[in-house]
């Protein structure tokens, strides 16, 4: 049975003793156990940890696509499944999973068509708007095959804002694309992330890219999935290029990179 909610202060997305666990032919496999942290809210937080420590399925139970097995969860004050009924939540895949026969401008749009409009007492944000936003405009009218996969992966960026969400979800949205196009929507998010406010829980496998998005990053170890440890990142924003070139970009780097291999 799912316990209740944390009913954490209403500025955090609040995990209290998650747990998560799978039954297979092979038995119970445990996939998250004993997650508690406090993310805040308009935040830029990362996971961060090696493959099968269960990154994805934390974001899952976030974004209520996934119950835990104990344990709670809230998402700034309301459950997970009040926020989703709610249209609060955004979510970006690794695959930008666009519908081929629609272009970009009617992929945006596709979440109004079928959730039937915004939310009500809140504004749509423009197909139009957001595809300038993400640094398409110009490529309203493009099909996805005739679009890079950087692209493609902007196009799925503005649909996840188009209802206004107040957490967006990212499961290595970047993790396919080549390092300078990875690099470069690195520093188009940020400016995103800064301009519209929303709280970003971000999974990556890549230090570097934790470093340089967040503003704190959970270190997660695997087998069952744990937090090992919450690091504070303390770079100024706006970040840019020189960013990664600063000794302590460097040092923080290597401090991740240490706690994971202990993990």
């Amino acid at each position: 049975m799912t316990a209740p909610a944390t009913m954490t202060e209403p500025g955090t997305i609040g995990l209290r003793d998650v747990g998560v666990s799978f039954h297979t032919d092979r038995g119970v496999v445990t996939a998250l156990d004993g997650v508690t942290a406090s993310l805040p809210a308009s935040g830029f937080t990362s996971l961060l940890g090696p493959s099968g420590c269960g990154k994805s399925t934390l974001l899952r139970v976030i974004a209520d696509l996934l119950d835990p097995s104990t344990g709670g969860v809230d998402v700034l004050g309301a459950t997970p499944h009040q926020r989703r009924l709610g249209r609060d939540i955004g979510f970006v895949f690794q695959d930008a999973a666009l519908l081929p026969w629609r272009t970009a401008v009617e992929n945006v749009r596709l979440p109004l068509e079928v959730g039937g409009g915004v939310p009500q007492g809140r504004q749509a944000n423009s197909p139009e708007d957001l595809l300038a936003l993400v640094g398409l405009a110009g490529r309203e009218h493009a099909y996805p095959h005739e679009l890079s996969g950087g692209m493609r992966q902007r196009v799925a960026i503005a649909r996840a804002l188009i209802c206004q969400p107040r957490v967006l979800l990212m499961d290595e949205p970047f993790g396919a694309l080549d390092e300078i196009t990875r690099d470069r929507l690195n520093v188009e998010l940020l400016r995103i992330w800064q301009e519209t406010g929303t709280t970003v829980v971000f999974v990556t496998h890549s230090i570097p890219e934790a470093v340089f998005l967040s503003q704190q990053v959970v270190v997660m170890s695997a087998h069952p999935g744990r937090i090992r440890e919450i690091v504070d990142i303390d770079l100024p924003y706006p970040r840019g290029s020189e960013t990664r070139d600063l000794p302590q970009f460097s040092a923080l780097a290597s401090r991740l990179r240490h706690l994971l291999e202990q993990s």
